[in-house]
């Protein structure tokens, strides 16, 4: 619908005066009528009642004009998606003109911060996007490379075709590490995967651990140990959930230790009713500058031995998150060339408390 024309009233005021004329003419009117009757005079009528009316005007003018103007720049810049020229009313009354000013700045106030959180959700999506896109590109490009050369000819090398195999194999297993990755990150940030917390004893989850990542410690050579002091036997939590943060990290560990090297997973009282638990390693370490973006989606110190290793980037993002459902943080130690510890809290109690001192990183 377009704005009503002011071509009919070039003659008048702007706006605002054009409103306090209207404002002033039933005025003007209902005194000259008044003053016919009362005044001895018609022409002491007509100047009273364009007395009244003057002041009438003035006071329309000068009640309305002001945050009337304001309101339409306001307006006009929320219109223009120009929320830096915003100002709060200049008025502090309580009249109803006011009250609807300062709604309107608010509204504008809501829209900014709604606008401002769909360009960042549209930034995040466009960044997941092509980081997915670019870590399911290179293994399918790898798979089909190997199938295409087995087909042309290498299937008659057994020792060829072999190695080929075991490549595809390799990544196939990386893309559905990133799939359930994936599918875990989502369901956790969608609030889709529920936390069902409960007691369970730290003796069959740490012996559980070691069991599945034994094997492949013992293919780099690397040795795994599990520490568990005697004051601490359980932890109150989601098993399944805290079974996964710390499958992702020694598995992360063993990844960025090299061979000969030792990863160690401890548990240990840390406060009241609480327990630490810490994944250590004499590995690589970590710079400095990385440590604040570990947990970010996709994000690699090392691209080329994480991606050779099989990791999908994903693997401290999740733990991120589940700590965090948790209402807990994870806390990083980290020396270069010397190794990094990787440290939680869990309650021992079904009163967890909340986390109140800042992430620890340590260098």
């Amino acid at each position: 619908m377009r704005p009503p024309s002011s071509a009919s009233g070039r003659w008048l005021p702007p706006f605002v005066n054009r409103l306090a004329l209207k404002i002033a003419s039933p005025v003007v009117v209902v005194a000259l009528a008044g003053g016919l009757w009362t005044a001895p005079s018609a022409g002491t009528a007509v100047l009273l009642s364009l007395l009244l009316g003057g002041v009438a005007y003035t006071a329309g003018h000068y009640w309305l004009h002001r945050p009337l103007r304001q309101m339409r720049g306001t307006l006009r810049s929320i219109r223009q998606h120009d929320f830096d020229a915003i100002t709060a009313p200049s008025s502090l009354q309580d009249d109803e003109l006011n009250l609807l000013f300062w709604e309107v700045y608010r509204t504008g106030q809501r829209l900014d911060n709604e606008i401002q959180e769909l360009k960042e959700r549209e930034s995040y999506r466009r960044e997941f996007i092509g980081n997915v896109s670019h870590e399911l590109k290179t293994p399918i490009f790898s798979v089909q490379g190997f199938a295409e050369t087995l087909l042309d000819g290498a299937l008659d090398d057994e020792q060829v075709n072999r190695t080929f195999l075991e490549k595809i194999l390799h990544n196939v297993t990386r893309l559905e590490h990133l799939a359930r990755d994936l599918s875990a990150i989502t369901k956790i940030e969608t609030g889709e995967m529920e936390m069902s917390r409960e007691p369970f004893d730290l003796a069959p989850l740490f012996q559980e651990i070691q069991e599945s990542l034994e094997l492949k410690a013992e293919e780099k050579e690397i040795t795994l140990h599990t520490d568990m002091a005697d004051e601490v036997s359980a932890a109150y939590a989601d098993t399944d959930r805290i079974q996964r943060v710390l499958v992702n990290l020694v598995d992360n560990a063993i990844k960025y230790t090299d061979e000969g090297g030792t990863v160690t997973l401890r548990a240990r009282p840390h406060a009241a009713e609480e327990v630490a638990f810490r994944v250590e390693d004499n590995g690589i370490g970590i710079p400095e500058e990385h440590l604040p973006r570990l947990t970010e989606r996709f994000y690699r110190v090392d691209k080329s031995r994480s991606r050779n290793e099989g990791g999908t980037g994903l693997g401290l993002a999740i733990v991120k998150h589940i700590l965090g459902a948790h209402d807990r943080d994870l806390r990083v130690e980290s020396t270069p060339g010397e190794g990094s510890t990787f440290w939680f809290t869990l309650p021992t109690t079904s009163l967890p408390t909340r986390e109140t001192g800042p992430q620890s990183v340590k260098t």
